[in-house]
């Protein structure tokens, strides 16, 4: 009779079930009761204020290391970033270092050179099983994830290994 009268906004009948059940208990109220517990504040200007002067000084921290700091819940401060900072975590795009002049000419001489002794050089390869190589470790794409504002370009990774890209919010 409900879904004739209310149609597709009437109440499931399971839900029925379960109110008549509560008032056939003793309840005569169909407003929550109080209960006990912390109330939903961590989502304050204050909070969002906080979050994002962490995030201006230091773009590349992970949300659980925030969440540590201000003392919340790493979903709200998920949701702060994304929802009320508009943000995202954005990795850097992983380009040559920006060189020199000087250093690109020393490069050019260099393969040059090689080219020259290429004949000289490959005529003395030894196979052996010790390979020495140099080997330069650059930082992962995760590991250069940093908060940027929605709609700003791509951070651009050109810096060395044990320096920090500056930016700010």
């Amino acid at each position: 009779m409900l879904v004739e009268v209310y149609g597709g906004i009437a109440m499931r009948k399971t839900a029925v079930y379960k109110w008549v059940k509560r008032f056939s208990e003793g309840r005569d109220s169909v407003t929550d009761k109080e209960r006990s517990g912390q109330p939903a504040t961590s989502r304050t200007e204050e909070n969002i204020a906080k979050i994002r002067q962490i995030v201006c000084e230091n773009s590349r921290l992970a949300v659980r290391s925030i969440a540590e700091q201000v003392n919340i819940d790493r979903e709200i401060v998920g949701k702060i970033l994304t929802e009320d900072l508009d943000m995202r975590k954005v990795c850097a795009k992983m380009v040559p270092k920006e060189l020199t002049e000087e250093q690109k000419q020393r490069r050019v001489t260099v393969c040059q050179d090689l080219l020259e002794r290429q004949d000289d050089i490959l005529g003395r390869v030894i196979t052996g099983d010790e390979t020495w190589v140099y080997q330069y470790d650059p930082e992962t794409k995760r590991q250069s994830a940093q908060w940027n504002i929605a709609n700003s370009p791509q951070p651009k990774n050109s810096v060395g290994p044990n320096q920090e890209s500056k930016q700010c919010c």
